[in-house]
């Protein structure tokens, strides 16, 4: 009878915390100083080639390092993720000490190089390098996805079909208000879902995947007030 009981109740703990891993809450503490209410746009034209642009600070979730620099794209100053990590790796440039809860978030990208991946696309609602909200388009599988990761475990939200090209810049856009997520690329909405598991503000940036170099400009936040 003992043993009946155990069981049970370690069935009973084993649902519960099934239930909350299924839909966390991660939260960070707001400094209201940090909170932005203006729009943020930046270009990257008065950075210095070769080096991190200032304001931004990189990340990534494996033993390499992610290679982020300003280069010139055609008489045109981006910056650059050049590094070819391996398949599991996350490479990531946050806009650090800044703070955005309720947003339009715009970026330009362009897929260069990558056996294993290309293209990229933008963080939000970023804590630290396991756990954000994600959107990426890579040319290689002709996909748009919308992610979530949480405690370093990222679980795919919706997938769609795009027809991005490598070699080729485009336009991704995201509005995120309350708990309501919209996905863009060039001005076309392709992903519209709803989640809450970071419900308040946290940082924005930039992200790739594993080998793929890519080019971002022209990052904008227009905060949605």
């Amino acid at each position: 009878m003992k043993t009946i009981k155990s069981i049970f109740v370690l069935s009973i703990i084993y649902t519960l915390l099934a239930c909350n891993d299924a839909n966390p809450k991660v939260t960070l503490a707001i400094d209201d100083k940090n909170l932005q209410k203006r729009d943020t746009v930046i270009s990257f034209q008065n950075e210095t080639e070769t080096t991190v642009p200032k304001g931004f600070k990189v990340g990534n979730t494996c033993s390499k390092e992610a290679k982020w620099n300003i280069i010139n794209d055609a008489g045109n100053k981006v910056v650059a993720q050049q590094a070819k990590n391996e398949s599991d790796c996350f490479n990531i440039l946050a806009l650090d000490n800044l703070l955005y809860k309720n947003f339009t978030l715009t970026v330009k990208i362009k897929a260069i190089a990558g056996e294993e991946d290309q293209g990229g696309g933008l963080v939000w609602r970023y804590i630290d390098n396991n756990n954000y909200y994600i959107a990426r388009c890579n040319p290689l599988e002709n996909n748009f996805r919308f992610y979530k990761v949480v405690n370093g475990n990222r679980k795919q939200l919706k997938s769609v079909d795009c027809a991005i090209k490598s070699g080729e810049w485009f336009t991704m856009s995201i509005s995120m208000n309350g708990n309501n997520i919209v996905c863009s690329l060039n001005g076309n909405k392709m992903i519209e879902e709803s989640d809450d598991t970071y419900p308040n503000a946290g940082k924005v940036g930039l992200w790739t995947k594993s080998d793929a170099q890519s080019y971002f400009d022209d990052l904008s936040i227009e905060p949605i007030k």
